[in-house]
């Protein structure tokens, strides 16, 4: 069985679990094994399913070979929890994986997750607000209208409504263009290109977008400095200073200006712990647990980079600013950190770059239910925004132009409707601009009268025609 590439779409993680388990039942040797004097037919030691499940995960395009045997042997201890495996007695759930010899079987029941049914959705996300909409109050057919007497004048007029012949009046209520009306136009056109970008017929079933918040785009998009960083108007929801001298220290080393502390032998290594330990506490991850699913679908355009970069700038466009912030300085931290050759080894057993995506994935992205490949998911995720996140944390400037023309098209057009005579004069057409600036009338060039009072000329034949 070869391994596909799992794309953007609704239930990736169920579909990819379901998709490496049965490349891990299909590709898994069984054979005979001896275990205390007695013999077990179509068995496998923990050992050997280690190693199978590592190479296929490493070779898997979905995974890549970043994977991490630490990471195979925490994937298979899920396999045993959710009853993908079990031990050789029958055993499952309770017990512990190891990387040892102890020997595991398969069920024979179909581990395979069932997907949830939902009803299909429209491809419009957001309906786009309608300007011309009714305030709330009485309608027109209720609209109290004055008597008048009918003359011959007035009977033509309206006999001309009757038949066709002239459109009849309607009563038109426009709605000025708020500052709530600019933040929903910015939540609809920034889920639409998302939803453009995934190549998906709806977000519903990726993403619940009556919990995304347009004030949150909107403040994420403008309350910038000039490094890009988002700025928080509520300062309680701010980075505790201590913790922020402490990401500059690793993230600027060896040049730590904001440590007071004499620095000794292993002083990064416990700088480097006390982040881990703060961001570890957190009860939810920066990309939050609602917009786990869009996160991950987004995973399945990494083939794509470019698209991918895309997807993810709009996606983290709708977190709340204090969790941008923080994902901002974390991961540029550690960017910085993974390629910097003067810090000392924070760990001797791992390299520095597999160490971040270890100790911080999960503070970065994991689900609220128990998720059984959010760890591996996390790891993929977090690689490529350390490897992007220059251009994955900025705001996208296409999406940000096309918005702001839009919103001055829709002022101006509502300007136009409430006060044409004055937009007439302001916005002039071509046709109207004719009419207010007739041209001149234009003359005939001098040079032309001037070459019809020259006197003729002859024809003087010259060398080059004496051949």
């Amino acid at each position: 069985m070869e391994p596909r590439l799992v794309g953007p779409g609704p239930y990736r993680a169920t579909r990819l679990w379901n998709e490496i388990i049965e490349l891990f039942r299909a590709g898994m040797p069984l054979r005979k094994h001896r275990c205390r004097f007695k013999s077990y037919e179509r068995c496998f030691k923990a050992s050997e399913a280690v190693e199978c499940l590592h190479e296929l995960l490493g070779s898997n395009q979905n995974f890549g070979p970043e994977v991490t045997r630490d990471q195979t042997v925490k994937l298979l201890k899920k396999f045993l929890k959710n009853h993908v495996i079990e031990d050789i007695k029958g055993r499952w759930g309770k017990e512990d994986f190891e990387d040892d010899s102890h020997l595991y079987r398969f069920p024979p029941s179909s581990p395979l997750k069932s997907y949830p049914k939902k009803p299909t959705c429209g491809k419009e996300v957001i309906k786009f607000p309608d300007w011309n909409e009714p305030r709330a109050g009485p309608s027109q057919e209720h609209i109290p209208v004055k008597s008048v007497t009918m003359n011959s004048e007035m009977w033509y007029k309206r006999h001309s409504i009757a038949i066709g012949e002239v459109p009849a009046c309607k009563l038109v209520f426009r709605r000025e263009l708020t500052q709530a009306n600019i933040e929903e136009i910015w939540k609809s056109m920034t889920l639409s290109q998302l939803q453009k970008v995934l190549g998906l017929d709806s977000l519903d079933e990726v993403l619940d977008t009556k919990l995304v918040n347009s004030k949150h785009i909107v403040q994420n998009v403008y309350n910038v400095n000039k490094q890009g960083i988002v700025t928080l108007e509520d300062k309680s929801k701010e980075l505790p200073h201590w913790i922020l001298s402490a990401m500059k220290c690793l993230a600027n080393w060896p040049s730590c200006t904001d440590m007071k502390q004499p620095t000794y032998s292993g002083f990064e290594r416990d700088v480097f712990k006390t982040i881990v330990d703060y961001f570890g506490q957190m009860k939810e991850p920066l990309l939050t647990f609602h917009f786990f699913d869009i996160f991950v679908s987004v995973l399945g355009l990494l083939q794509k980079p470019s698209k991918a970069v895309e997807a993810l700038q709009i996606s983290c466009l709708l977190l709340p600013p204090e969790n941008r912030k923080r994902l901002q300085l974390l991961v540029r931290m550690m960017a910085r950190i993974s390629v910097n050759q003067d810090l000392p080894r924070l760990s001797e057993s791992v390299r520095t770059r597999t160490l971040m995506v270890q100790a911080f994935s999960h503070c970065i992205l994991c689900s609220k239910d128990e998720i059984d490949l959010d760890e591996l998911l996390a790891a993929k995720l977090v690689s490529f925004l350390m490897d992007n996140c220059q251009e994955i944390l900025s705001v996208p400037s296409a999406l940000k132009s096309a918005i702001e023309d839009h919103v001055v098209h829709l002022q101006r057009v509502q300007f136009q409707k409430s006060y044409p005579e004055v937009y007439r004069v302001r916005f002039p057409s071509p046709e109207t601009e004719a009419m207010l600036f007739p041209e001149k009338t234009k003359q005939k060039p001098p040079i032309l009268m001037w070459a019809l009072k020259r006197p003729f000329q002859p024809f003087h034949r010259t060398r080059s025609f004496r051949m």
